[in-house]
């Protein structure tokens, strides 16, 4: 595990679409899928800066004043619940490089969506956890209290499931 005296959290910019495709790469080897990755520098850039679909805050070791390497981070978007009639704060991945874990960056990335969920008056951060990650599980709900939704199965079309629905009668 890394020393370090201190980090900061800050939004991400345009100019870290390469920053932020590498810790996209290093969560998808940390969940066992390097190939999965399909995103690119050009369609980081489109969805989340110019249109934006989605939004990702950044951890680098360091000061604001003087940033180290980046160490982690957050990427959300928002949705909305028919039953509050409010918007919600999904967090679609969260990752800190192993080195840098348990120094309290993961806490401080669930500061930060919460006063972001708070200011958007959302009614809920929702997010998924792989089965075996036990750690990361371990650290939602015994520290964040947060309550796993085992009533709800996820479900997912991807491409070619989405051009299929053109056949759907």
């Amino acid at each position: 595990m890394a020393t370090i005296n201190a980090y900061h959290i800050r939004d991400a910019e345009e100019s870290d679409v390469d920053t932020l495709l590498q810790l996209i790469i290093d969560l998808a080897i940390y969940e066992k899928e390097p190939d999965a990755v399909k995103a690119t520098p050009e369609l980081l850039r489109k969805n989340l800066f110019e249109t934006p679909y989605a939004r990702a805050l950044l951890a680098f070791a360091g000061t604001v004043e003087a940033p180290g390497e980046p160490v982690g981070i957050a990427l959300y978007f928002f949705n909305y619940s028919t039953w509050t009639g409010r918007p919600g704060l999904y967090l679609e991945d969260l990752f800190v490089k192993a080195e840098y874990r348990s120094l309290g960056i993961g806490k401080a990335f669930f500061n930060r969506l919460g006063a972001i969920a708070q200011s958007k008056d959302c009614a809920r951060l929702d997010w998924a956890v792989l089965k075996w990650n036990q750690p990361s599980i371990d650290f939602y709900e015994k520290r964040l209290g947060a309550k796993p939704m085992s009533e709800w199965v996820g479900m997912r079309l991807d491409e070619s499931g989405i051009e299929d629905l053109k056949n759907l009668v």
